[in-house]
């Protein structure tokens, strides 16, 4: 089946996964993936990455992670830029989600970063996705 939108079906891997409470996801391997999911484990909202696989059979493994109460990190996750409807930010611009509490992940030239790490380091991009 051909993919409109790769990160938002990463994203929905994600969410229907943690909704089944389902300690792992394994999701296609793609370099950007990687880097998204990246953020998200340096952020805290995954607890790990691993990468399996050769060639075009590769995969990326997430563990997910949840509180003590058995209850999702990640409360929301929803996709801001879309191939139809592109979203872009410049450092000063750069939107903020629930007053602090969550984070977007932006794609700038410097490489995939939170936006409060494009705001320290004065750098705009594609907004992708936001996560609380």
């Amino acid at each position: 089946m051909a993919q409109t939108d790769p990160i938002a079906e990463l994203l929905t891997r994600i969410r229907n996964a943690m909704r089944a409470r389902y300690n792992h996801v394994e999701v296609p391997y793609s370099r950007f993936r990687e880097a998204i999911c990246r953020v998200l484990l340096k952020e805290g909202f995954l607890g790990g990455i691993e990468v399996a696989g050769e060639g075009y059979r590769r995969k990326l493994l997430l563990s997910l992670r949840y509180t003590p109460a058995r209850a999702s990190v990640i409360s929301g996750l929803e996709r801001v830029s879309r191939p139809s409807i592109r979203r872009y930010a410049g450092a000063r611009a750069m939107p903020r989600v629930a007053g602090g509490i969550g984070m977007h992940i932006v794609s700038t030239p410097l490489g995939v970063m939170t936006d409060r790490e494009a705001r320290r380091r004065n750098v705009g991009g594609e907004v992708l996705l936001r996560v609380w």
